[in-house]
């Protein structure tokens, strides 16, 4: 399996991002920078976080038209995975390919270590690895992870089982201890912790391994169904 790594002005956890699917999980990546045109020759679309083109205006509100962002939209559209971490789950909101918003902490203040997370769907490309409710740790580092959306959006999510990750104990003040969602079809995920800063020991968690694992599952098993072989 092949990911892209999307690069803006201002990415700061793409090299984290590619540890974790290359050195860590074994998998083919590359760098795509963000006047890229062409990401056909991916299976998967990673945009990691940061402060693309320094977070002006909103968090990813620039980025959104960037040249490679119609491409994660058709990436997206095909039912490629799509995984947005933090600026890249502020870019998602922004693209439209998630649904809310994202606000300032309700403390106003960055925030910067490992948080409790249940998984709350483990039947998405993103969790199949992951057991139904269990308790991860995984670092979160942000100003701005605050989700938010109205209630009829909300009702939404609930219904189609599209709220993959709640934070344990709330350190945003995000609608619902929302921590991570995907879209309807399930395979764009967008999430404010880090899972790319926990995939071994040295980290501190191996927690955040899991979610690449699962993607490369679903691709694999996808991929034999779709070739016929055994």
């Amino acid at each position: 399996m092949r990911f892209a790594v999307i690069v803006f002005p201002g990415s700061n956890c793409d090299t984290d991002m590619y540890h974790a699917v290359a050195d860590t999980l074994g998998s083919e990546a590359e760098y795509v920078w963000h006047t890229e045109r062409d990401l056909s020759r991916f299976d998967g679309i990673l945009l990691p976080g940061g402060f693309s083109y320094g977070d002006y205006l909103r968090t990813g509100a620039i980025a959104r038209f960037a040249n490679v962002m119609e491409e994660v939209v058709k990436a997206a559209n095909a039912g490629k995975p799509v995984l947005g971490v933090c600026n890249g789950f502020q870019i998602l909101l922004e693209a439209g390919l998630l649904p809310g918003a994202m606000r300032r902490n309700e403390s106003l203040k960055f925030i910067c270590r490992p948080e409790k997370l249940v998984v709350e769907n483990n039947a998405t490309m993103f969790t199949n690895s992951y057991e139904k409710g269990e308790v991860i740790t995984i670092p979160v580092a942000h100003g701005e992870g605050n989700y938010f959306c109205d209630d009829d959006a909300l009702q939404e999510l609930e219904k189609n089982n599209q709220i993959v990750f709640r934070y344990a104990s709330n350190p945003n003040g995000s609608v619902a201890d929302i921590a991570g969602i995907t879209n309807r079809a399930g395979n764009v995920l967008g999430m404010m912790p880090h899972p790319e800063r926990a995939v071994e020991k040295l980290l501190g968690s191996e927690d955040g391994l899991k979610l690449f694992q699962s993607i490369v599952k679903s691709w694999r098993e996808s991929h034999v169904i779709s070739s016929g072989t055994k």
